[in-house]
């Protein structure tokens, strides 16, 4: 297991990709290209860390206390200017979490794998615990009793503790496999993860990640709340941030990139008859919070006419007719873009007010691929939200089921939601027709888009797209919510998955169910007449590739 006490850490800055690599676990794969370099919140101050070794962080009400892991002290610092205003030994040899329960220091050291409460005005260890984990990274208290951050790779938990013995209370798993730090602001615990380079805001009642941002540094560690910021010291950067985690807005966007897709779609006539009329609807890009068009949309040939479907979305229509057997015909559509990460900051007590009537009259509606009145669909709702209240909760409880009793598979067809339910197994069409079901069901209003993707490299080209859902948040609008992306082990990747999404797409295409003219898909629909036999194959792929953003 990996310790942290050579001396080339002072070199860290040049060899630290090397101590992540080496670090537990790597971070899993599923992980959206674009979403690790920026913080999405406002810097409140940053300070520089009194030592290059800080790790554990706490917050006595009035000054912050930083853990030196190398000399093995506790630095009390002045949250103005980074000043040490006095420093104490640490009462083990590597002190790593800090934590303030109104009178005295906890310290949890990772060379004696023990607990410790600590009077900061005599220097004397109060109490002393056995750790009740293997690796006690980092504390937090709640005003009542310790939480303590095991980090063990792909098996690193959280658990609240009892300071009399360290009788673990309650544990769940931590939200990525590098935690660092924790700290709890009378609401949620905050954890750190270094090789994520991320921070989760996280439920202590159910363990669930409900916001996820980039820390500020690149080797993210302690963290402490002063009842506004949310400090965080790096190990990398040598500073101390503090962040306005509640004062930042309801979404960011990060990590922009401009692209060129070329969205082609040929129809092949390999029929001895004749194509009489064929009709092709193409879903037309909008601007969105997530993507910018760099100018207008190119089109080969010129459509024949632009249309508006019953969700509001904008089609532009070709009509060909008289297609001979083995003739091709093909559509081009150019879309320049700069396409960005979005996340939604969300506050499960900040979403209160009523859904305009619009809303709800279009987006609970029932649709043959939902089935809400199923009697299967209306029990299982039921059965999953039980009393809860709170309207983040219900989504997420639903959310959440999914994720847990699904897994991906392409079966060949978009069944309807309470087959794709019992079955177990989906599609992401097939996800978000489930979720949009038991949403609906339960009052909620529920969407989908389609998209095209960047597939990995931002030169690329993709044939099968993606498809996710949008719900309705009173005081936020439509958020992004993708279950199928959401279906990972790690709480990190499921709470990715709930509002928010990464820089690696085109959203074509936002309907609350079948439409005129693009039916039930995701970016595209055609109908045709014939005379005498024909076979008309449509071949359709989104060729991707990065330009430079003109000035």
């Amino acid at each position: 297991m990996l310790t942290l006490s050579c001396k080339e850490y002072k070199m860290k800055k040049t060899i630290n990709i090397l101590l992540v690599s080496a670090f537990l676990l790597s971070v899993s794969a599923a992980v959206f290209a674009g979403e690790t370099e920026a913080t999405g919140v406002k810097q409140a101050k940053v300070l520089a860390a009194p030592t290059d070794y800080g790790t554990g962080l706490a917050w006595d009400g009035v000054n912050l206390w930083l853990a030196d892991r190398k000399d093995g002290v506790l630095l009390k610092v002045n949250p103005a200017d980074g000043s040490v205003v006095s420093k104490l030994t640490a009462p083990g040899y590597k002190p790593s979490g800090l934590a303030w329960d109104g009178f005295q220091l906890w310290v949890s050291d990772l060379e004696t794998l023990k607990i410790y409460r600590l009077d900061p005005k005599t220097n004397v260890v109060t109490r002393t615990i056995d750790s009740p984990v293997s690796r006690p990274f980092a504390l937090a208290w709640d005003g009542k009793y310790l939480w303590v951050l095991d980090a063990i790779g792909d098996k690193s938990t959280i658990s609240n503790i009892d300071t009399y013995d360290g009788t673990t209370i309650k544990s769940f798993p931590a939200p990525g496999p590098s935690g660092t730090g924790m700290t709890f602001d009378g609401k949620y615990l905050w954890v750190s993860d270094r090789v994520r380079n991320e921070i989760h805001m996280v439920s202590p009642e159910y363990g669930n990640v409900i916001n996820v941002i980039q820390s500020p540094g690149a080797y993210t560690y302690g963290l402490a709340w002063d009842g506004k910021y949310l400090w965080n010291t790096d190990y990398q950067t040598d500073k101390l941030y503090a962040l306005d985690v509640y004062g930042s807005g309801d979404h960011f966007v990060f990590d922009g990139k401009a692209e060129k897709v070329v969205f082609s779609t040929v129809v092949n006539n390999r029929g001895e008859g004749i194509v009489k009329t064929f009709d092709m609807y193409l879903a037309v890009p909008q601007d969105t919070l997530a993507q910018k068009l760099l100018g207008e949309i190119e089109w080969s040939p010129k459509p024949a006419d632009y249309l508006t479907d019953k969700w509001g979305q904008k089609v532009a229509h070709f009509r060909f007719e008289n297609l001979a057997p083995g003739s091709t015909t093909e559509v081009e559509m150019t879309v320049k873009l700069k396409t960005y990460g979005l996340r939604y900051l969300m506050f499960p007590e900040r979403i209160k007010g009523d859904i305009p009537k619009e809303i709800l009259d279009k987006y609970l509606a029932d649709d043959v691929k939902f089935d809400i009145k199923n009697p299967y669909i209306q029990d299982l709702v039921k059965k999953i939200i039980g009393s809860e209240t709170n309207y983040y909760w219900k989504v997420r409880k639903l959310y959440d089921y999914i994720i847990a009793n699904m897994f991906y598979e392409m079966t060949g067809g978009w069944n309807t939601a309470p087959t794709v339910l019992k079955r177990g197994s989906g599609s992401c069409s097939e996800y978000s027709f489930s979720m949009i079901a038991l949403c609906r069901a339960a009052g909620i209003p529920a969407r989908y888009v389609g998209t095209l993707v960047i597939r990995g490299d931002d030169s690329s080209w993709d044939d099968v797209y993606h498809r996710w859902n949008q719900v309705y948040f009173p005081g936020y609008g439509w958020v992004d919510v993708d279950c199928n992306r959401g279906d990972k082990p790690l709480p990190a990747e499921q709470g990715l998955g709930f509002g928010g999404i990464g820089n690696s797409f085109l959203l074509t295409t936002t309907g609350g169910g079948g439409s005129e003219y693009l039916s039930f898909n995701y970016n595209y629909d055609y109908k045709y007449t014939a005379e005498g036999r024909v076979n008309v194959r449509v071949d359709q792929v989104a060729e991707w590739e990065p330009i430079e953003e003109a000035k």
